[in-house]
């Protein structure tokens, strides 16, 4: 299938991070994904459909929600192919697209709070499964990923190593 038949276009309208504890240092951190796809529009050659993801680690160390409308642009049949379940993530071949961008947007945050951020292909090892919303739902992913420690998360190490002068 050839996808660069279909033009997507990708707008985010709403991106939120919440930091909700401290870095782990270089502890193991899960991150577990939601998401939700919903046409908006259709109409001969085109269709728009608004999406949402959430993306929250274990231990709770940060939290991130995107939502956006995503409009495919191109013929009917390879429109509907996009939209179609990829059987080795489990989720719409439109989230390829979708999560090339909010990648983008999560990875700019995250680097600007100075926290962890999610692997660029958390939706698409294929071990995993993501629920949608209003299309099917199947378990939620548990994702492993061992993160880099945050420089503000290396200097606390040292400075808690270093000896008191009292």
């Amino acid at each position: 299938m050839n996808w660069v038949d279909v033009s997507v276009l990708v707008e985010i309208t709403s991106l939120v991070g919440e930091r909700l504890g401290e870095d782990t240092g270089s502890a193991a951190v899960r991150f577990d994904v939601s998401a939700k796809l919903e046409e908006k529009e259709r109409q001969s050659g085109r269709i728009v459909v608004l999406f949402g993801l959430a993306v929250r680690t274990k231990p709770s160390v940060v939290k991130y929600e995107v939502e956006g409308r995503a409009t495919l642009a191109g013929k009917d049949a390879l429109i509907d192919q996009m939209l179609k379940i990829d059987p080795k993530s489990n989720i719409p071949f439109v989230f390829h697209r979708v999560y090339q961008h909010a990648f983008t947007a999560i990875y700019t945050m995250a680097s600007l709070m100075g926290t962890i951020y999610p692997p660029p292909e958390l939706l698409f090892s294929g071990k995993q499964s993501v629920p949608i919303e209003g299309l099917e739902k199947v378990e939620q992913p548990r994702v492993t990923a061992v993160t880099e420690p945050t420089k503000e998360a290396v200097k606390r190490e040292e400075t808690a190593a270093q000896p008191s002068k009292t």
